[in-house]
């Protein structure tokens, strides 16, 4: 699916009044200014292509935003494109508006044009932002769209990992951001609580449940029993892949040595397809040793290898445990409600410290009444048809090699295409929304493709935005998915209190009293490690573009500087303790209502950043990257710290000044602190 787009003019769906979004306001004069000058010669696409053009500076002298357009447009209306900036500006500055933002606009070079804010008119609109709590200015969505956001969905038969963290905190963010611009939102966590992993539960529950461990930790034994129900059908599983990967080793092994040897020195295009070749024979290789390595750790554990040796086809009992569960089998049904609650308060465990929520937790079990109805009905409009004993919908007007989107295998069972059917359909149905996201990691990208096309032949919901919010891995330093030393994957209660130990010595390595004794009580620093380590994990994936994979490490993600949230969080704690010694020395201060002052160039730096607010949250709607809005926590505590250094707040040469530049703090703190809340990260107020 095609990325929204960023213009916000264009899309009619501006979240705040133009004057608190200085881009959205300049992109609709010159929208208006593109249109009376181009006419027929740009559509509306054509319009809102030159109007994205318009960008903040990357220097400020060339301004405070730049249109970087005249060229592309001067070639397209054969024209110099210097001329056609001056038509432009002449246009702008003949209507009315733009004067009052911006002093003149300027032309430079071949045809930018430089754009400078008026002072005055900074200072009016920071005031406002000042006077408006914790709002900052930012006025309700006009008009709003009603948005589902499907995200975190974890199966709840197994304990939560690093793998869920990307989709819980994308998604949280964006609930949070979307909320907070007035969008009707609803979320609703599909979790998965009915798939396989029940089945090797109940299996497990029936087959290897020590009865006395489960009465006392209900939570850790379903655990022991799923990890070790788990690694005896990976062990069978495994067994099977072995022939496989070593004939895969000896064919490419073979095929290697057979174009080093038909090779030409010096041919750089057989180069590279050798070194690919090697490349691609190593991984086989790893892959078979993490394998044999895997299948010899169950055949050393005595426990582990009498239980295969009694379970040798332990994969078909859990299908069968499963179909059982799905037809309704009294004992498994009953296994199945004894334990999901106890599966359920654990991941409700681990949301309560990511300070996540939701407001529906629909599972697959919810819908599993309805799943026949939804293959049927597919039939029926002939959407789907019957091939080898399936039913599927194909795509072969489009792509005869594309798979088809199966929605019943051939022995009757239903997958997630069709329970994802069905969800779509209910929600539909339901809460008809505008807008549906899902928040899911990018190996699932043409499910999303097949499912949307397949959801729109079938409901008719054109008007629907369906779209799949796609992301990158977690990787380890090796640069292969993040995991422990014994290759499992690296739980989340466990990252967590690892995040939180290391707040600790980082935060705090300096809050040494003289005596040796830490200045904080106890209950503070537990507190304070909890939102900076926590902090730290969520802000280190948000920071990143959520598309790309990135390399996880505590160290990088705790530091005191660069664009991490502990950075944002200690220019948080330092604004707050300027106002702690301002009132320690002067009583207490109050900002409301203060006439602001840019004299200096760092002050106005400041000023213009924290105006840019709106803007940052308008991009992370256009396309649902929340990377936007920490990209804008960084810089304005970068121009906090510039204001900082050149500009003296308590010792200001004159009240008024003073008074001013506390106002500036003031509102900077409430930015930082509002934009953290925003991606679920706490402030402290001292660190």
């Amino acid at each position: 699916m095609r990325e929204p787009p960023t213009n916000l003019v264009a899309r009619g769906m501006a979240p705040y009044p133009a004057n608190m979004n200085i881009l959205a306001q300049l992109q609709q004069h010159f929208h208006e200014a593109l249109a009376d000058l181009a006419g027929d010669n740009l559509d509306a696409g054509g319009l809102t292509e030159f109007a994205d053009m318009i960008r903040p500076s990357q220097d400020p002298k060339f301004g405070d935003y730049q249109a970087n357009f005249a060229m592309p447009l001067g070639k397209r209306l054969d024209r110099p494109p210097r001329d056609v900036a001056a038509q432009i500006v002449e246009r702008l500055n003949a209507a009315p508006g733009l004067g009052e933002i911006c002093l003149p606009p300027e032309i430079a070079g071949p045809g930018f044009i430089n754009l400078r804010l008026r002072d005055d008119w900074i200072i009016a609109q920071l005031m406002h932002a000042a006077a408006d709590g914790e709002r900052l200015g930012i006025e309700p969505a006009n008009p709003r769209r009603k948005y589902i956001i499907d995200y975190s969905s974890p199966n709840v038969a197994k304990p939560m990992h690093v793998g869920h963290i990307r989709s819980t905190v994308i998604g949280d963010a964006l609930y949070r951001i979307l909320r907070f611009l007035d969008h009707s939102v609803t979320s609703d966590n599909h979790i998965g609580d009915w798939g396989t992993q029940f089945g090797m539960i109940i299996f497990g529950y029936k087959h290897f449940r020590i009865q006395e461990e489960y009465e006392k930790y209900r939570v850790a034994e379903l655990g022991r029993v799923y990890r070790f129900v788990n690694r005896l059908v990976s062990y069978f599983e495994g067994k099977q892949r072995l022939p496989e990967l070593k004939a895969r080793i000896k064919q490419q092994e073979e095929t290697l040595a057979r174009d080093e040897a038909a090779a030409i020195h010096g041919d750089k295009k057989a180069e590279k397809s050798l070194r690919q070749a090697k490349r691609s024979l190593d991984e086989t290789r790893s892959e078979l040793d993490e394998l044999q390595a895997s299948l010899e750790a169950v055949e050393r554990d005595g426990e582990l290898s009498a239980a295969a040796a009694a379970h040798p086809d332990i994969g078909k009992q859990v299908r069968e445990e499963t179909a059982k569960l799905h037809a309704g089998d009294p004992e498994n049904r009953q296994i199945w409600k004894e334990v999901l609650p106890v599966c359920e308060l654990e991941i409700e465990r681990l949301y309560e410290r990511l300070r996540v929520r939701f407001d529906h937790t629909l599972g697959e079990s919810f819908y599993q009444d309805r799943l026949a109805g939804v293959v049927q009905d597919l039939l029926d409009r002939e959407i789907a048809r019957r091939s080898e004993g399936a039913v599927a919908v194909f795509f072969d007007d489009d792509n005869p090699d594309a798979p088809p989107f199966i929605v019943q295998k051939k022995d009757g069972a239903f997958l997630y295409a069709t329970t994802d059917l069905a969800t779509i359909q209910f929600r539909i149905n339901e809460w008809h929304p505008d807008v549906i996201l899902y928040v899911v990691d990018h190996r699932q990208s043409l499910h999303f493709e097949q499912l949307f096309r397949t959801a729109r032949k079938w409901l008719g919901v054109e008007n629907v935005e369906l779209t799949h919010v796609s992301f990158g891995t977690v990787l380890g330093d090796d640069g292969r998915p993040f995991k422990t030393r014994s290759g499992d994957t690296v739980g989340l209660f466990g990252l967590l209190n690892e995040a939180k130990r290391r707040a600790e010595e980082v935060v705090f390595s300096n809050d040494e009293a003289k005596d040796g004794e830490r200045e904080r009580p106890a209950k503070d620093t537990d507190e304070v490690a909890e939102a900076v380590g926590i902090g730290a994990i969520k802000y280190a994936d948000l920071s990143q573009n959520r598309t790309s994979d990135y390399v996880f490490s505590y160290d990088k993600m705790l530091a005191m500087n660069g664009n991490t949230a502990t950075y944002m969080q200690y220019a948080y704690a330092r604004i707050r303790s300027i106002f702690s010694k301002g009132e320690a020395e002067l009583g207490p201060i109050s900002v409301a209502d203060t006439p602001i002052t840019l004299e200096k160039p760092a002050e106005r730096a400041l000023a213009l950043e924290l105006l840019r607010f709106g803007e940052a949250l308008a991009a992370v709607v256009s396309d649902y990257r929340p990377n936007h809005l920490t990209n804008y926590l960084f810089a304005l505590a970068n121009r906090y710290s510039t204001f900082y250094e050149q500009c003296h707040v308590l010792k200001a040469e004159t009240p008024e000044l003073k008074r001013s530049r506390l106002a500036l703090c003031d509102v900077t703190a409430r930015t930082l602190r509002q934009g953290l809340n925003l991606l679920g990260i706490n402030v402290v107020e001292k660190m």
